[in-house]
């Protein structure tokens, strides 16, 4: 298991905390800032998927006109993540 903290970009969240396994099972997501609810949501959400599928999934989800969002911005870490 290793864990990984991201440095967020444009977003309202400043770092996104998270653990991935070899098999590529994320856990533990957690969002430094940000709207708070939302961020529960999303880390609830993604809770044991795979990074592959948060990547596919999240990827482009975009907050008003600031190109990125905290999902977005997940999706990236994750990515980040698998490449190594």
């Amino acid at each position: 298991m290793a864990h990984f903290d991201y440095e967020t970009q444009g977003t309202c969240a400043r770092v996104i905390s998270f653990d991935m396994d070899d098999d590529h099972v994320v856990t533990n997501v957690k969002f430094f800032g940000g709207c708070d609810g939302n961020l529960k949501m999303i880390s609830k959400l993604v809770e044991g998927m795979r990074g592959e599928e948060i990547v596919a999934k999240c990827s482009g989800n975009l907050c008003r006109n600031k190109g990125t969002s905290c999902a977005d911005q997940l999706a990236r870490g994750v990515k980040k993540a698998l490449e190594g």
